[in-house]
This record gives structure tokens, C-alpha cells and sequence, in this order.
């Protein structure tokens, strides 16, 4: 096994590690929106690191940077169909890397659906809660785990890594 592999998991431990971090994942988005509709909301924004990141309230109608603020329901739909794709890619895990990946991919699509649905102004059309300010960019702890998902599943799918933690050896 090359360093960076992990294709000697159970297939039970890979999926329970997709699991465990899935839940933590959606948890900890889901507490920190809760917290930044309670602390943030209405005040002026929060210095973390000056000049680098700033605690900073928004609802976001749209996705990434607000692109598609009219596409909240085209966005919902989407959301919906990745995290059931992805549940149903969770049984041939093998590879903790791929399994971390996916886990963050789920917790971070879960995390802005739960937004979409449950938070104003309508069902399936709600604002997502965003709060940690980088400077061009305004995201929550979903977007966070949708970002780290992308380089972990780039790195492996680059790796010729499968699910299964077998390579590809063309």
C-alpha cells in the first residue's frame, strides 16, 4: 500500500466512518447557524483574525459568491438528488479517504438543505445562513465541508482511487 492509501478497510469501517462524519458534519452546521442567527443577526460584524476572517451575518438566496438567487428551488432539488446518490455510493466504500470525502459531501449538502427548507422566507425556498467572512467569500461550516469533499474526492479520483480503494491501473 502507497502512503495516502486506504484500501485495507472493512467495508463496515468505511461506512461507519462516512456515517460518524456525516452527523458530526451536518451537527456542527446546524449548531454553528443556530448560533450565528442568535449572535450575529442585526450587529455589526465580529473580528476573528483582522483583515482575514470576520464573523459577518447574511442570508443567501443563491449559491457560491449569490450566483442563482432565483434558482432556490432548482438548488433545493439539487441538494436532494446529490445527497441521495451519495448515500447510495456510501455501501461500496472501502477507502477511508473516499469515505471522509463523501461524509463531508453529505454533511455539507445536507447542511444548506436543512436551511432551504426549514428557514425563510418559504419551504424549499429558504435562505441559507452564511457567517464566516474571508474577505470575497461569505460561507458556513456546510460550505466548508463541500470544499474540503472536493479536493478529497479530486485527489482520489486523480489517484485512480475507487470506492473500493482499488486503483485504476490504466
Amino acid at each position: 500500500m502507497n502512503p495516502g492509501d486506504a484500501s485495507d478497510e472493512t467495508p463496515s469501517s468505511a461506512v461507519r466512518l462516512f456515517a460518524v462524519v456525516a452527523v458530526v458534519g451536518l451537527v456542527l452546521d446546524q449548531v454553528t447557524k443556530i448560533a450565528a442567527v442568535r449572535w450575529l443577526e442585526g450587529r455589526d460584524p465580529v473580528e476573528v483574525i483582522p483583515g482575514l476572517i470576520q464573523l459577518r451575518f447574511l442570508r443567501n438566496p443563491g449559491a457560491a459568491l449569490g450566483t442563482g438567487s432565483s434558482m432556490t428551488i432548482v438548488l433545493t432539488v439539487v441538494a436532494i438528488a446529490v445527497s441521495v446518490v451519495v448515500i447510495r455510493m456510501s455501501a461500496r466504500l472501502r477507502d477511508r479517504w473516499w469515505a471522509l470525502g463523501l461524509g463531508l459531501l453529505l454533511a455539507g449538502a445536507v447542511g444548506n438543505l436543512v436551511d432551504r427548507v426549514v428557514r425563510e422566507p418559504a419551504v424549499l425556498r429558504g435562505h441559507v445562513v452564511d457567517f464566516i467572512d474571508y474577505g470575497p467569500f461569505v460561507g458556513n461550516v456546510a460550505d466548508i465541508a463541500l470544499t474540503a469533499a472536493a479536493v478529497i474526492i479530486v485527489w482520489r479520483s486523480w489517484r485512480g482511487v475507487a470506492l473500493d480503494g482499488t486503483r485504476d491501473t490504466a
